[in-house]
């Protein structure tokens, strides 16, 4: 079936509501990412090597936990596809056994975090920086699961369209994370200095402040499906199925993250200063990505409620407007990454090395923000559609196939260094890009049905 293009021009209407919850989302996402960027900049005022370590050890927590955030994102489809259909039920399904999936998730995922110092040292980590990136891992493990219980918490609350308690919970949590860091890194208020360890302290402390805080401001919208046990909230079957939805999530999110975790431990083979300098251009390059990354959430949520109440034109003109929001921005922020490279750079560091090195990658970051911010918010149209797998096949093809393997050409065989595995990251995110957009143009050419994890239910779809 062929459509005009009158069935994917957005309205005022259409745009509207995507911002009107997007926007919130994005500073609510901006603001999970301040987390880890104020980490990042006080850490880097103690050394290169401790920038390096807290690098390592981020990328070590949140790569292994990737996987499980990815299955608890397929909240998104099933509650706002279940609110657009006045379906009450399956919400409450949804938020109980996103907390119990959420519980048996904390588990591997704790386990395998332990394997941090033998598994860095494995790929060739530099010998100063290991201790340091294990001991950051070991201390921020106990916010495994208040970590995954506040995802759960947050899709719910994003679904419908309530933000403020969340809102209000990661500025909380900001300030409070800035005087941990304050305190324990450089050893204020009567406590020691520790420098790393400090940081994975004042990180583990926000965790759980943030999952208590979420649950107690959200309460108000949470409680009524919380107060009792839903009907058949432990159907194995049932169980499964979301089970299914999600990990396809989990495993993209990972492939995804795993292509930049492997650049970045590629960046350990060539020196301390190279991870210290790309660790400075991802995490400006990730916060500006914050903004398509909440775009893409709130995608989800709104083309979800559209295809609950049978709105396939309402989710192709969504479809469209969040694409153009999410492009646009990134096109934006392009210019300014290519414009002052040495501005952004000297926030972080005052290492030669380092701030040298950080100039040369952030203008090809501005290149890769654009295909990074299309490739996103497609992810999050397909998620509110329901569609996980070719997301998934894509990243294995895009990233794997195609990215990593130009990366290391370049990086080695061209003796690019740093820059030529950064241009690797370009060609695969523009290669998952295109796939993704065909993939929704295609996808929403056909009859749009909800997703049903009960077999009771009137409607089903594959997934």
């Amino acid at each position: 079936m062929s459509l005009s293009w009158s069935h994917y021009r957005p309205t005022r209407v259409d745009v509207r509501e995507l911002l009107s919850l997007a926007i919130p989302i994005v500073l609510i996402q901006v603001g999970m990412m301040l987390l880890g960027v104020v980490d990042t900049i006080m850490v880097g005022h103690v050394s290169a090597a401790a920038l390096a370590a807290v690098a390592l050890g981020n990328l070590y927590t949140f790569g292994l936990s990737i996987f499980g955030l990815g299955v608890l994102l397929s909240l998104d489809p099933i509650v706002a596809q279940a609110l657009g259909a006045k379906d009450e039920v399956a919400v409450s399904r949804a938020l109980q056994r996103g907390l119990l999936i959420s519980l048996v998730l904390t588990v591997p995922t704790s386990l395998v975090l332990l394997t941090v110092d033998p598994v860095l040292t494995l790929v060739r980590q530099p010998a100063e920086v290991v201790p340091f990136a294990a001991g950051y891992v070991y201390r921020v493990l106990p916010g495994v699961w208040p970590f995954f219980a506040f995802v759960v918490f947050r899709q719910t609350l994003q679904a419908h369209h309530r933000t403020s308690p969340i809102m209000v919970t990661i500025v909380v949590a900001n300030l409070i994370n800035v005087g941990l860091n304050y305190a324990w890194i450089f050893g204020h208020f009567g406590f020691p200095a520790m420098g790393v360890l400090g940081s994975a302290w004042a990180t583990m402390v926000s965790r759980w402040l943030m999952a208590g805080m979420l649950l107690v401001l959200g309460w108000r919208y949470l409680h009524p499906y919380l107060r009792r046990l839903a009907p058949q909230v432990f159907d194995v079957a049932a169980i499964g199925r979301m089970l299914r939805l999600g990990a396809p999530i989990g495993t993209q999110m990972l492939l995804e993250w795993g292509a930049f975790g492997t650049v970045a431990l590629l960046m350990g083979w060539l020196g301390t200063v190279q991870v210290a300098a790309h660790q400075v251009a991802i995490n400006l390059a990730s916060l500006t990505f914050m903004v398509p990354l909440g775009v893409s959430s709130a995608a989800a949520v709104v083309v979800g409620h559209a295809v609950g109440r049978d709105d396939p034109d309402g989710v192709r003109r969504s479809s469209f407007a969040a694409l153009m929001v999410g492009a646009g921005f990134m096109s934006l922020t392009a210019i300014i990454f290519f414009s002052i490279p040495g501005l952004l750079a000297g926030m972080y560091t005052t290492d030669p090395g380092v701030l040298q090195l950080a100039v040369l990658l952030l203008p090809i970051a501005g290149v890769f923000q654009v295909f990074d911010g299309i490739q996103v918010v497609s992810v999050g149209l397909l998620r509110g559609l329901g569609d996980t797998r070719i997301p998934m096949l894509t990243s294995i093809l895009g990233f794997w196939c195609l990215g990593i393997p130009v990366s290391l050409w370049l990086a080695f065989g061209r003796d690019m260094g740093a820059v030529g595995l950064w241009w690797g990251l370009v060609v695969g995110l523009a290669a998952v890009a295109v796939f993704l957009v065909i993939r929704i143009k295609h996808r929403e050419e056909r009859d749009l049905a909800r997703i049903i994890i009960d077999e009771r239910a009137e409607e089903c779809q594959e997934y």
